[in-house]
């Protein structure tokens, strides 16, 4: 398709504009080739005719499709051009805060001017080991590429880092070094990647300074070589630099400042050790306050001091050398304050006595007449004599300026070199990365000597550049083997020829620099002679006879020649050199010294920079004659050459390229100025890469992306099987013109805007399927809408119906109804009426009764209550006082008591404290404690006796008293009625007559009381209704009140709740953390505890390996292990050819002494670290505040400090035992020395018995520590020593030395020899007695029974008398020995009296069972007889019977021999097969027979037996952890089998809290004599240790699954859209080796699972394993996605959340859902659930906030500036949506951290899991050869 074709209606532009350079529109017709005009629509709303120009008619760049904006890599947009790249960098830096991105091979980093959380160390990890195009832009991308470039091809790499002061190159340059630092490590333990970090912040201070556009901008380029050995780890580093900015030492512009190395001086002038220096405020100097702003914001000068400092002690510089850097920088700050007065115009003076020069001379220790003669004064030379000449004022001046620059560029080199010596290693390097920190492109208003090396360097740097990308891009088409044509691209090679050929720019400047009347006017004449109109890179400026202007690759750059000729000069006077030489400060002349021997020897201009090279390795010999001649070689030339240099080392490597832009002057945060980054883009080479690229096909894609992008422009009947040849086949179709595209091996390559063509075509495709899909739904919505309609209105009228029918039926009801209430109603009245009447006249009866009964029942109530209240009162008083007289009683025998109980005690305190008291005490307790035991039994006894006496009277009591109860009652009741009987007929009679009397009464007050009857009841109807209007309001608040009391309670139990559960939580929290907290303790012990194994072989071998020839060294003598073994040392030693050699040595013994005692500091910090940490354990536990948990009472509070406080104890036993062991050590030696010639060497057997006996790791390892600082006390320095040839008297001593030990070595063996003789005569007497044993016991055997045992006991103790005879004889020198032997002997006649009493039993009691049997016998055979006739008694054959053997009943114990201890280990641990046992035997079978065998050494209470046994049995476990740790499935079995084994200590410790849960039988097998406890901790933390290292292994082996599967891979196919690609991708490190899918995730951990239920493992730790299994899985995929702009769309995360729901099926699958390990991947469902929701409005805001609560706020704003479109119908989120995100999340206290701590180990628990295994079923294999063994 012709590129015209694209210009239609409504297609973007971009167009030229002078403020924007590049702004937006839009057509607003179709363009027609001859049209002269354009008709636009800009974005702010104007429209606008943009005419072409006449002569081109070029039209303007098309923009690219808005789903390719702000792409990682530019290579990958379809148009390439100016106006998309700027856009693009300006979308993802504004946009999307981003400042990092890939321009095919470069790397374009944006200065932010703010401090991003993008360096830390877990984004180091995330990228290492990651290929370049799969994650987004960063500098650590970059160095992974060149590190893993360098590994794979071995060859060298560079890193070039380029660009403006101010745009952040050597931050760059800092973070791509400590990336090789964290990723590699170094080769030894002298931590070489500390050094090279170390070195930035010295390099800083002495070459970094403010100025206008940086506040730490580096004032010279420096190339760092970081080297590498074999394995790719750091050994060392080298430096060059190049051009240092001398001028600024001595002149400083407005707002700028010095070197911060003189700040920093001023800020620490107060130091005691700074008096000397005589320094005050930077004000105070000439050199420090002529910019006028000494101090920088938020940079403290005397905390960088301090960091300088510790930096240089790093590095190796003494404190001498750091204090006499500092005196001489101090000496150039008072050389600036010195002043010169002038006599006249050609001559000046400096005042006498002048402070500034007297201070400078005793700093620089010269002489102070002779340097202040020589700063006013010059020798000149002519041919015939030499005279001294005054100078004026000014030229003074001038040359105190150019004294104090050469001093500094001086003291720069030396510091330099002692850096690269400090940094430099002695091991071989394999090969090497070179960082190179370098100037850009400078052009100011006035541009000089510096702009021109400067400018001249890049043209070199962009030369090269532009090779390495066109040789790329050829490369390329070559690999897809695409026909290709020579693309023309801008070779600067004609503007490097201006400059360094011959006749060029520098040989014109070097040629008038040896004229003797040479200026810079005459030059410039030479120059316009020479150039001008003969090259058109040259011109001259029109208003002006003293400059040139050179067309550089970037930008016109006008020159001025003034100052050209000095700055290439670099004059100083020779004679204030001399006096400088003379100084009696022995550094300042050193620095002197390396005119002919730098390495980088310095050649500055007067008031410019310092070009610094290095020589070769092997510097070229020549003539004297010559080394003067290159000393007066110019500062061009020298630049020329070192810059040559360095050109030869960037084309030996790969490069890497990080172009660093500056986006605004006024150092804003993410502010984007489009004019200052296009500058910089085209100074730089950016859009040069993008013009290469664009010449040819920059769009490139592979079949299979091109075929999933692309599949909907297609038909059913394209799609082929063939890839390839369908994308052929719809290419031809859609691109008619064949030159636009080319078909590779792999790839599909197109030119500029081909691939927006296509993307046009898509989204037109798409776009009309979306209006086809909307009209089909559109139309059954609205047939669902009438559908719902016309259902509805049937509804209505239905109900509507039914409504008019029900009411109609209503009205008829209530007429009836109406007519019957009517009738009812009269009948209610009337009744009513009747009741009223009749109630009123029963009312009045019974209140007249009433009255009158209450009256009689108040009369006998009250006289009753009387009696009452005078007995009760009568009572209390009686007994208040007896209560006063007894508590008065009670108090004085209290008293009493106690005075008595005081005395008692006080004797009782007093023979407590005596002995003897405690003696008496304890005479005859046991008897007493038995006698009080049986009277304890007896009164038991007689105590269940008198209570089943009790409970039988009892019942009999019981029953008595019920019947007489019963007869009791019925008597009172008889009684009763017989009172009550007579009583009421004398009350009636009497009654009778009263009644007759008040009954004319009665009938008179009948009316008055119906009178006053009907007025109560008025009044009483009336009080009623007022109480129950009362009742009813009362009602009312009493129900309100319920209420309000039921809201508050539920209120209350809802808080409390709340507070409960939050408590409960921090409480978990809290135990969590100081399990973790303890787990990471014994993870940093078992590291410990691995180093000090490691020091112990270390130390081992040094005494133990012997030498080549039996030759031995001494053992203070040590050697680098890591590098050279003994016999190299001993062939070295004995082969040196020269004497060049001989005192090479000394120095390596040195750098051995150096690298051992670092070896000690670290130790030494790691012991101190570990105390640290376990006090702030124990603060930590003191001060948390959870009563519940961490109280002083609490069990886990007391378990943590016993276990804290036994380790501390242990910690300083160790170290008192290290200060004896150092200490015997130190007086050994000193005992052991040579003291002459016939005693050399020290006697090897001696400290040999001293390290056996030492058992302790700790110990070996102080002890070792302690050795190496004997010897480093006793080390000299060598470079004295070596002065007379001492050392070859010292090799010639080590000769005689090896020569005594190889005596002393045959004089052991000859000893060795003679013990092996003895030993082989022993065992031959052994086989003799073991001879005449067998012969014994077949004579025993021959005996009969009784006397059989007889003799066997005879012989044995005749033997044990013989052997007691001999050992008595063979002890008889060593009681000691001999006490023992008794000892033994005693335990085993005790042994032998048991068995014995054993025996006697057993005999007596077969003898009885014989004698019954030979009884019963005898009846049978008798009686048999009698039936059987002599005659029929016939001989038969006698059939053999198999007698079964009774099975016996075994206790659940193995028993074995102590010297079989080490046979069990080996075959039940150390060569155990994991897969073998975990298939065929019982989970946890190694476990059991270890407790059982546990259990037998406890039954014979044998203690050395099961300390040794547990002993070894932990070793062999870590030994076999250590040899086959990364294998899953013995770290499994171990993990599996320790716990077991745990748990069998518990199960069977005897403690109630375990028991509860075994078997009677169980119960029978608990220890009796021993209590394990502290060895379950100790397998406790061994199981930790195992567990932590299980959970390494799986994330190893899940890692590379982990990305691909979850994030890469599409599990549903065609969701995900590919976008184009740019170069990264398709230039990765790796080649594909097989991508891993979802499914081999869960293949991965079902084989974990299987595997772990294989080996019995706890379910519960099973659970802890999953949950730590999903948490790596989602933290690391969370990882990568926050690391990926590609990965955060709508289908990624559709994709995300359909592999999470496959996890949590898998989990299902399992009965793992309550395991918490889908609350781990809370964090990355929240994360795709964000890619998925809608982000628009406040609400959707809102919703963000409420539902991402597992996610940081910089995770969640993370994610929405990396969320990217797929199509075009995806929208962007915009940067107003992400601040209101931002403005609601402020609140939020979260981690400010990016990225999950993808290497976080939960704290594990071992919960108690008891096993229903019998221990006496348990049946052990063949297999296993445990033959030795037996069952108990």
């Amino acid at each position: 398709m012709a590129a015209s074709e694209l210009y239609t209606k409504f297609a973007r532009v971009w167009i030229p504009d002078p403020e924007e350079v590049w702004k937006s529109a839009e057509l607003l017709k179709d363009y027609k080739p001859g049209d002269k005009v354009l008709l636009l629509h800009l974005e702010e709303g104007k429209d606008l005719e943009y005419r072409l120009d006449p002569k081109t008619k070029e039209l303007p760049h098309l923009r690219n499709p808005d789903i390719l904006v702000g792409e990682n890599d530019l290579t990958a947009l379809s148009y390439l051009h100016e106006p998309a790249v700027l856009h693009n960098l300006r979308v993802r830096f504004i946009d999307s805060k981003l400042i990092y991105t890939y321009c095919g091979i470069v790397l374009v980093a944006i200065n932010p001017y703010e401090q991003l959380p993008i360096y830390g160390e877990d984004i180091i990890n995330a990228y290492s080991g990651q290929n370049m195009g799969d994650m987004d832009p960063h500098i650590f991308a970059v160095a992974e590429e060149a590190y893993k470039q360098m590994a794979r091809d071995e060859r060298n790499q560079s890193i070039i880092v380029s660009g403006e002061s101010g745009a952040g190159k050597t931050v760059s340059a800092k973070y791509a070094m400590r990336y090789f630092a964290t990723v590699s490590g170094s080769a030894s333990e002298a931590n070489v990647e500390e050094k090279v970090l170390a070195s930035n912040p010295i390099m800083e201070s002495i070459g970094n300074a403010k100025t206008t556009r940086n506040d730490n901008s580096s004032r010279f380029g420096k190339y760092i070589e970081i080297g590498f050995d074999k394995r790719y780890r750091i050994i060392g580093a080298n430096m060059r630099t190049y051009l240092l900015e001398k001028s600024r030492v001595v002149f400083q512009a407005e707002e700028e400042r010095n070197y911060h190395i003189f700040y920093q001086l001023c800020a620490s002038a107060k130091l005691p050790e700074f008096k000397m220096l005589r320094l005050g405020n930077a004000d105070d100097f000439n050199y420090t306050q002529q910019g006028g702003s000494p101090v920088i914001e938020g940079v403290d000068d005397a905390k960088e001091m301090a960091h300088t400092r510790q930096a240089c002690t790093l590095l190796g510089i003494s404190e001498s050398h750091q204090m006499g850097i500092f005196r001489i920088l101090a000496g150039i700050l008072h050389l600036g304050n010195v002043g010169f007065t002038s006599r006249d115009a050609d001559s000046c003076t400096i005042p006498p006595k002048h402070e500034p020069l007297c201070i400078f001379c005793d700093l620089m220790g010269v002489d102070y007449e002779e340097m202040c003669h020589w700063l006013c004064h010059r020798k000149l030379a002519t041919a015939t004599e030499t005279y001294i000449k005054p100078i004026s004022k000014l030229q003074a001046t001038n040359a105190r300026d150019a004294l104090a620059k050469h001093i500094y560029a001086k003291l720069f080199n030396w510091i330099v070199d002692n850096v690269n010596q400090a940094l430099h290693s002695a091991v071989k390097q394999h090969s090497f990365i070179g960082v190179l920190d370098i100037y850009g492109f400078e052009t100011f208003e006035i541009n000089s000597f510096e702009q021109f090396c400067i400018n001249y360097a890049n043209e070199k740097l962009q030369q090269q550049f532009n090779m390495h990308v066109f040789k790329l891009e050829q490369e390329e088409y070559m690999k897809e083997q695409i026909p290709w044509t020579l693309i023309d691209f801008y070779d600067n090679q004609p503007c490097i020829n201006l400059i360094e050929s011959k006749l060029g720019i520098l040989d014109l400047l070097d040629e008038e620099c040896k004229m003797p009347k040479g200026t810079d006017d005459t030059w410039a004449q030479k120059l316009y002679n020479t150039h001008l109109n003969k090259c058109t890179l040259f011109e001259k400026p029109r208003l002006s006879n003293k400059a040139f202007i050179i067309q550089h690759f970037a930008d016109k750059v006008e020159y001025q020649c003034e100052g050209f000729l000095e700055k290439n000069k670099d004059t100083v006077f020779e004679e204030q050199i001399k006096v400088l030489k003379s100084s009696k400060f022995k550094m300042l002349p050193e620095l002197f010294q390396d005119d002919e021997k730098a390495i980088s020897p310095t050649s500055a201009t007067s008031s410019g920079r310092t070009p610094l090279i290095r020589t070769p390795a092997k510097p070229t010999k020549g003539r004297p004659g010559q080394m003067a001649k290159e000393h007066k070689k110019t500062v061009g030339h020298q630049f020329r050459n070192s810059l040559h240099l360095l050109m030869e080392t960037l084309n030996a490597t790969t490069p890497h390229y990080v172009r660093c832009i500056k986006p605004n002057d006024f150092k804003f945060p993410f502010t984007f100025d489009e004019k200052r980054a296009v500058q910089q883009l085209r100074a730089c080479g950016v859009l040069e890469t993008i013009r290469i690229s664009a010449a040819g096909f920059p769009s490139r894609w592979t079949y299979q992306e091109f075929f999933s992008r692309y599949r909907v422009l297609m038909k059913q009947k394209d799609v082929l099987s063939d890839r390839k040849q369908t994308c052929k086949n719809v290419l031809e179709k859609l691109i008619l013109d064949k030159d636009k595209y080319q078909f590779g091996k792999t790839k599909i390559f197109f030119r500029a805007g081909q691939v927006a063509y296509l993307e046009k075509l898509r989204a037109d495709k798409l776009r009309a399927a979306c209006i086809r899909i909307q009209k089909i739904i559109r139309g059954w919505l609205l047939r669902k809408k009438y559908l719902r309609m016309r259902k509805a209105a049937i509804t209505v009228q239905r109900y509507v119906r039914g409504y008019q029918a029900r009411c109609y039926a209503k009205f008829l009801r209530r007429t009836k109804a109406a007519t019957i209430v009517q009738k009812y109603w009269r009948m209610f009245v009337v009744c009513r009426r009747y009741k009223i009447r009749r109630a009123a006249t029963i009312v009045l009866q019974s209140y007249l009764r009433g009255f009158l009964a209450r009256n009689r029942y108040r009369k006998i109530l009250r006289e009753h209550k009387a009696v009452i209240i005078q007995k009760r009162v009568r009572g209390w008083l009686a007994r208040t006082h007896y209560k006063r007289s007894m508590h008065a009683i009670i108090y004085l025998q209290c008293c009493f008591r106690r005075m008595m109980a005081k005395r008692e005690l006080k004797k009782l305190k007093i023979e407590a404290r005596s002995v003897e008291r405690y003696k008496k005490l304890h005479i005859g307790m046991e008897n007493k404690i038995m006698q009080l035991q049986r009277k304890v039994d007896e009164q038991n006894k007689d105590y269940k006796c008198l209570v089943e006496k009790l409970t039988n009277l009892e019942g009999i009591y019981n029953s008595e008293t019920e019947k007489l109860r019963s007869d009791l009652e019925r008597l009172q009741l008889s009684e009763e009625e017989a009172k009550v009987a007579t009583g009421r007929v004398l009350s009636l009679q009497e009654e009778i007559a009263k009644l007759r009397k008040d009954l004319e009464q009665t009938r008179s007050e009948k009316k008055c009381i119906e009178e006053r009857a009907d007025q109560y009841k008025q009044e009483t109807e009336q009080l009623v209704s007022n109480l129950k209007e009362e009742n009813t309001l009362l009602k009312q608040e009493k129900e309100a009140l319920n209420h309000r009391i039921v809201e508050q309670a539920k209120e209350m139990t809802e808080t409390m709740e709340k507070k409960l559960v939050e408590e409960t939580k921090q409480l978990e929290l809290d135990l969590n953390d100081e399990r973790l907290r303890y787990q990471n303790l014994l993870n940093e012990f078992s590291r410990l505890e691995e180093r000090y194994d490691d020091l112990k072989e270390e130390m081992t071998l040094m005494v133990h390996v012997p030498k080549p020839g039996h030759k031995r060294t001494d053992s203070t003598h040590s050697s680098n292990e890591s590098e050279y073994t003994f016999s190299s040392e001993i062939a070295e030693m004995e082969d040196i050819p020269s004497r060049t050699e001989e005192e090479e040595r000394p120095q390596i013994r040195g750098a051995e002494l150096e690298y051992e005692s670092l070896k000690r500091q670290e130790l030494e910090s790691e012991n101190k670290k570990l105390k640290n940490e376990l006090n702030e354990l124990r603060k930590a536990l003191s001060e948390k505040s959870a009563p519940e948990v961490t109280a002083p009472g609490a069990p886990a509070y007391r378990v943590l400090m016993e276990q804290l406080t036994s380790v501390s104890e242990e910690l300083d036993v160790r170290k008192e035992e290290v200060l004896i062991l150092r200490s015997q050590l130190v007086s050994q030696k000193e005992a052991i020395q040579p003291k002459d010639d016939k005693n050399t060497m020290t006697d090897s057997t001696i400290l040999l018995e001293d390290v056996q006996k030492m058992k302790d790791k700790g110990e070996i390892a102080q002890a070792y520590i302690g050795l190496k600082e004997t010897n480093r006390s006793s080390a000299l320095d060598y470079h004295e020593l070596n002065e007379d040839g001492e050392l070859w008297l010292v090799y010639e001593g080590l000769k005689q030395a090896n020569r005594l030990l190889e005596s002393q070595l045959q004089s052991q063996k000859r000893s060795h020899e003679n013990e092996a003789e003895a030993l082989r005569g022993e065992i031959q007497s052994l086989k003799e007695e073991n001879n005449r044993q067998q012969q014994l016991l077949a004579q025993n055997l021959q005996l009969p029974p009784e006397a059989r045992i007889e003799a066997s006991l005879q012989h044995e103790i005749t033997r044990l008398t013989n052997e007691n005879l001999y050992f008595e004889e063979l002890y008889a020198d060593e009681p000691k020995k001999y006490q023992s032997y008794r000892i033994s002997l005693y335990k085993r006649m005790i042994d032998l009296m048991e068995q014995l009493e054993k025996q006697d039993k057993t005999v007596r009691k077969l003898k009885k069972q014989l004698k019954v049997f030979a009884k019963k016998i005898g009846e049978l055979e008798v009686g048999q007889m009698e039936n059987i006739s002599p005659g029929q008694i016939i001989d038969e054959p006698i059939r053999p019977v198999n007698i079964p053997r009774k099975e016996k009943d075994f206790q659940g114990m193995l028993e074995y021999k102590k010297e079989d201890e080490q046979k069990l280990v080996k075959n039940l641990i150390l060569e155990l097969k994991p897969r073998g046992v975990a298939v065929n035997l019982i989970p946890g079978l190694p476990a059991y027979i270890l407790f059982m065998c546990v259990r037998h050494a406890d039954y014979l209470n044998d203690d050395q037996k099961v300390r040794s046994l547990l002993t070894s049995t932990i070793n062999s476990i870590k030994k076999v952890l250590k040899k086959r740790g990364d294998d899953f499935e013995t770290v499994s079995f171990w993990l599996s089998n320790t716990c077991r084994f745990l748990h069998c200590l518990k199960q069977y410790s005897g403690e109630e809290g375990f028991m509860k849960h075994n078997t009677s039988r169980q119960n029978e097998h608990c220890l009796t004599n021993f209590d394990l406890a502290e060895y379950r901790q100790v397998l406790s933390d061994l199981a930790i240790q195992i567990y932590q290292q299980l959970v390494r292994v799986l994330e190893n082996i899940l890692q590379p699954m982990i990305v691909s599967g979850m994030l890469e891979h599409e599990t549903i196919q065609g969701v995900s859209g590919v976008k184009p690609t740019g170069l990264r991708k398709r230039t990765s490190s790796i080649a594909d080796e097989g991508t891993y899918t979802l499914d081999s995730i869960l293949r991965q951990l079902n084989s974990f699972h299987s595997v772990m239920c294989q080996h019995g493992m706890d379910p519960e730790l099973i659970k802890q394993v999953v949950k730590q299994m999903f948490y790596i899985v989602g933290a690391i995929t969370l990882n990568n996605l926050l690391l990926r702009k590609d990965m955060c769309s709508w289908s990624k995360g559709m994709q995300i959340r359909y592999n999470v729901s496959q996890l949590e099926e898998w989990l299902r699958d399992k009965n793992l859902m309550n395991s918490g390990a889908k609350e781990t991947l809370e964090p990355l469902i929240q994360a795709a659930q964000l890619l998925q929701v809608k982000k628009k409005t406040d609400d959707d805001a809102e919703a963000i906030c409420s539902m991402c609560n597992a996610l940081t706020t910089a995770q969640i704003v993370k994610v929405l500036n990396l969320y990217t479109p797929v199509n075009e119908f995806e929208e962007r989120v915009s940067v107003s949506f992400i601040r209101t995100i931002q403005m609601r999340l402020r609140d939020r206290k979260d981690s400010p951290q990016l990225l999950m701590d993808a290497k976080h180990i939960f704290p594990v628990t071992f919960p108690f899991n008891p096993s229903s295994l019998a221990l006496e079923t348990i049946q052990i294999p063949a297999s296993l050869g445990l033959g030795f063994i037996s069952r108990v």
